[in-house]
């Protein structure tokens, strides 16, 4: 069997890692397309290194994320390759961008952490989901909600819940990651990360920079391209507790999340992160895909004003209940794309 799996920026690594072992352990031919959405080494190369995933045999090097010209690129491999089945991960423009290059060319598709919905169409990640959703033959959520989320909307293909495969990754992981604390970064700190494209508008960042500047708090803070090239076009400068540092590999983003007092973000994998390691989280949107989180009182929603009391009153429950998966998931997803047929 021959799997064609497109990646293209840092979630979508992380969550291909496990896959990837399953797919070799259960003799499936794993293909691997890289768009380039994400091209600084620190959020692409290092990944494959880091967490020893086989080097694409289709490296598109866009630098874009544009979808229509990574999906050129996507119907190229897949033509010449004939794969049982396209494989995507997550809600990005590489994300649809594979998922419409597999149905213009008729070939079924898989999609990994499908039925996730954060309500907020607004956010183009929450339109990709959807009509990644819509195209998938086999539908891997990670948990019933997400299941029930898909039924209702009566989509054609097979729904599978085999659990999330960043649990399988931070599973794995977490322990090597302990042994990358960097001397430099202070303590107690808390870990804070923005790169969504609403929170990158340059009214918005400033705001939530300048709150952030003035809760006191001590922050290490991972600057993303897209998010440091927006603050030297408009002189946004944090203070100097908030430690800006270039962004950092899976293993050290990983330390740092467990080694935090707190995690900002308005990534919604470092919430899930944040979680598994039982960091309190505080999450800059205004709406979240991982609801449970929030309702079991583990990450709070801040917006612009509410930020310092998100801080303060952050904690994580001693009663958590376990979410998203056992740490298996790759295994379920390996088992069905060989045992399901794809067609």
């Amino acid at each position: 069997m021959k799997v064609v799996s497109v990646v293209g920026n840092r979630p979508q690594f992380i969550k291909s890692a496990p896959v990837s072992v399953a797919s070799r352990e259960a003799g499936i031919d794993e293909v691997v397309v890289h768009t380039g959405q994400h091209y600084d080494r620190e959020l692409s190369q290092i990944f494959f290194d880091e967490l020893e995933l086989p080097e694409p045999r289709y490296a598109l090097d866009l630098h874009t994320a544009d979808p229509e010209p990574m999906q050129a690129g996507i119907v190229e491999a897949i033509e010449r390759e004939e794969p049982d089945w396209v494989l995507v991960y997550g809600d990005t423009n590489s994300t649809l961008a594979g998922a419409e290059a597999g149905a213009e060319l008729g070939f079924p598709l898989a999609h990994v952490e499908a039925g996730l919905r954060s309500g907020d169409l607004s956010m183009p990640e929450e339109r990709n989901r959807i009509e990644t959703d819509k195209l998938a033959a086999l539908l891997f959520a990670p948990d019933e909600r997400s299941q029930e989320t898909l039924t209702a909307e009566g989509v054609d293909g097979r729904i599978e819940v085999v659990g999330d495969v960043m649990a399988d990754a931070t599973r794995v992981f977490a322990p090597i990651a302990r042994k990358r604390v960097r001397a430099e970064w202070p303590e107690p700190y808390a870990a804070l990360t923005i790169h969504r494209e609403a929170n990158t508008e340059p009214d918005r960042l400033r705001a939530l920079i300048d709150e952030l500047n003035a809760t006191g708090w001590t922050f290490v803070f991972p600057v993303h391209p897209r998010t440091r090239k927006v603050m030297d076009e408009h002189g946004i400068e944090p203070a100097p507790q908030l430690h800006a540092i270039e962004p950092v590999g899976y293993l050290e983003m990983l330390a740092l999340v467990a080694g935090a007092t707190r995690v900002v973000t308005d990534s919604g994998g470092l919430q899930k992160e944040a979680y598994w390691l039982r960091v309190p989280c505080v999450t800059l949107r205004a709406s979240t895909e991982w609801v449970d989180t929030v309702a079991v009182g583990a990450n709070r929603l801040a917006g612009p004003g509410e930020v310092a009391a998100a801080l303060e009153e952050a904690s994580f429950p001693e009663d958590a209940p376990e979410l998203y998966g056992d740490g298996h998931a790759a295994a379920r997803i390996a088992d069905s794309l060989v045992r399901l047929p794809a067609s």
